[in-house]
């Protein structure tokens, strides 16, 4: 497995050591000891599914003050994965790191806590997969718009399709500093 840093600390790209032969293929998508002595030493408590259509776009989420940590990765498809920093205190607030996860590329981003998730669908179906270091608490839930300005995420689609709640997410100005993680 190779484990690289992105450009914000904390957020890493993980690539598994893949056996592919002409059967199909084989990886280990986690082994508690293997991640923790890479970097990635959080206790997974959730795993999530979702199974999204071409130009989907989801997000950008987080919880807190019960933040989750996430290891993502595709198992069908192909998706642009983003990773925001909204931690007000932070030198990195409101910089963004893009991954392109795949089924072919094996792929996973470490998300730690602090950070707002996203992604769009580049295929014609996708299917993510991720563990979260916390269990959903709708109370802790936060969003900010895809489209947010002051982030300037370069999405690679115009016209997403959206769930009411992503369209109508507020910008990262409009949420009180209070409400967001701290740095460290």
């Amino acid at each position: 497995m190779r484990v690289e840093p992105t450009t914000l600390p904390g957020v890493l790209t993980v690539e598994p050591r893949v056996f592919a032969d002409a059967r199909g293929a084989f990886f280990e998508s986690y082994v508690l000891e293997r991640y923790a002595e890479a970097g990635i030493d959080v206790a997974f408590v959730q795993d999530n599914v979702s199974v999204s259509a071409r130009d989907t776009l989801r997000g950008l989420h987080l919880q807190h003050p019960r933040g989750q940590a996430k290891l993502v990765q595709v198992l069908e498809g192909e998706v642009f994965d983003v990773a925001v920093d909204v931690r007000p205190d932070s030198p990195h607030f409101r910089k963004y790191t893009t991954a392109t996860l795949s089924g072919e590329n094996h792929r996973q981003l470490f998300i730690p806590g602090g950070f707002a998730h996203g992604f769009c669908v580049l295929s014609e179906r996708a299917v993510l997969s991720y563990k979260c270091s916390a269990y959903y608490d709708p109370q802790s839930e936060l969003g900010v718009r895809w489209d947010d300005p002051t982030i300037g995420i370069d999405w690679p689609v115009t016209s997403p399709l959206l769930s009411e709640r992503d369209r109508s997410a507020p910008l990262l100005s409009d949420i009180d500093p209070a409400r967001l993680p701290r740095h460290g």
